[in-house]
């Protein structure tokens, strides 16, 4: 390998991971944005009191808990972006049909269940624990697909997750404070779903820049 071949094989691995770090980013993004705007598919059925928000948390951990697990088993056997690519795109096909299914789904679990914990946690469940696990085997299959050395471990892993974090942060006030009060709860779902496409789009065209600079 010439230099010209090492330096374009060099630009493409920093490209290929500065894509993944901004996938982490949104993805994070769209991760809290959605619980925050699971308060609005919920509050007419159950309210916006204490319970309705404990159950959305705890939805929202456990959903996380179970992405990192099964996202870490995955990609130690099959360490591609193709995972993390095929997480993304089926959330973003469960969160375009919450808008036309959210508010049949939510009478039936009132009348059946009631509004009382169970109520709540169900209806949580069903709202966010599928897509919310889906984006969170991010995380771990992104360290694992940056690392090049176990000397840079902690270093990547950290700022994966802080990276991640700060999409968090990002989703959850700017969904709070800009898109609620300015367009629809079920706008804001298709701008997610929009959003979440487009980044497992750019992790499926990355499939090719890694297999080439690899």
């Amino acid at each position: 390998m010439d230099n010209s071949e090492r330096s374009r094989d060099s630009v493409a691995k920093r490209a290929a991971s500065l894509l993944i770090y901004a996938n982490a980013f949104l993805v994070g993004g769209v991760l809290m944005g959605f619980e925050m705007l699971g308060s609005r598919y919920l509050f007419p059925y159950f309210g916006g009191g204490m319970g309705t928000w404990a159950g959305l948390i705890s939805t929202v951990l456990v959903a996380l808990t179970i992405g990192y697990l099964v996202g870490g088993a995955i990609v130690d056997r099959y360490p591609s972006p193709r995972v993390i690519a095929v997480s993304i795109a089926a959330a973003a096909v469960y969160l375009a049909l919450i808008p036309l299914t959210a508010d049949r789904v939510m009478s039936s679990i009132l009348r059946s269940v009631g509004e009382g914990p169970s109520g709540v946690l169900l209806a949580s469940s069903v709202l966010l624990l599928l897509p919310l696990s889906l984006l969170g085997t991010l995380s771990p299959v992104a360290v694992r697909l940056l690392i090049r050395s176990t000397s840079e471990t902690g270093r990547v892993a950290g700022l994966v997750y802080g990276i991640s974090t700060i999409g968090n942060v990002f989703g959850t006030l700017f969904t709070t404070f800009t898109l609620i009060p300015t367009i629809g709860s079920r706008s804001i779902t298709y701008l997610f779903a929009g959003i979440l496409a487009l980044c497992a789009a750019s992790l499926f065209l990355n499939l090719n820049v890694r297999t080439t600079s690899a």
